[in-house]
């Protein structure tokens, strides 16, 4: 399958309370519904995946949510077996994991976009310069990330 389509339907975002302590971040993504798609630019059928990916600050300080599908063409004529195990609603297939990554690409962007706005700390470690030791350290930074 191949990816042709992303979009995001809804963003929900909220600050709920000062954050003093000790926080945990926990991400997650699930896949609410997978159905069979028309597109206009294919005549391989297509399949819509809803997901929902979401951000928790906890102990409740806050969260991100974002709703949206990815459409995929089906060039082998996996979507029979697609549908049919997920009206077991179960995922298993080959496609799971470049799809949530695909999914958590886009979704990492938008959120650190969110956090950067509500003034959370980001949910990922972003890279950070370090001083070498070299003759002369103003003029030199190493990239780790």
């Amino acid at each position: 399958m191949r990816i042709v389509g992303f979009t995001i339907n809804k963003i929900q975002a909220e600050r709920k309370n000062v954050i003093r302590d000790k926080l945990e971040i926990k991400s997650g993504l699930n896949i609410e519904d997978i159905t069979k798609e028309e597109v206009d630019i294919s005549k391989s059928a297509a399949i819509k995946f809803d997901f929902t990916y979401s951000i928790d600050y906890a102990p409740n300080l806050a969260e991100i949510k974002i709703k949206g599908s990815v459409i995929a063409l089906d060039e082998k004529e996996e979507s029979k077996d697609l549908l049919k195990e997920w009206k077991k609603k179960k995922f298993n297939s080959p496609l799971k994991i470049p799809l949530f990554n695909f999914i958590m690409d886009k979704c990492t962007i938008k959120s650190l976009e969110i956090e950067e706005q509500l003034g959370l700390p980001f949910h990922i470690p972003l890279p950070r310069l370090t001083p070498t030791e070299t003759q002369n350290p103003e003029t030199r930074a190493n990239y780790t990330g």
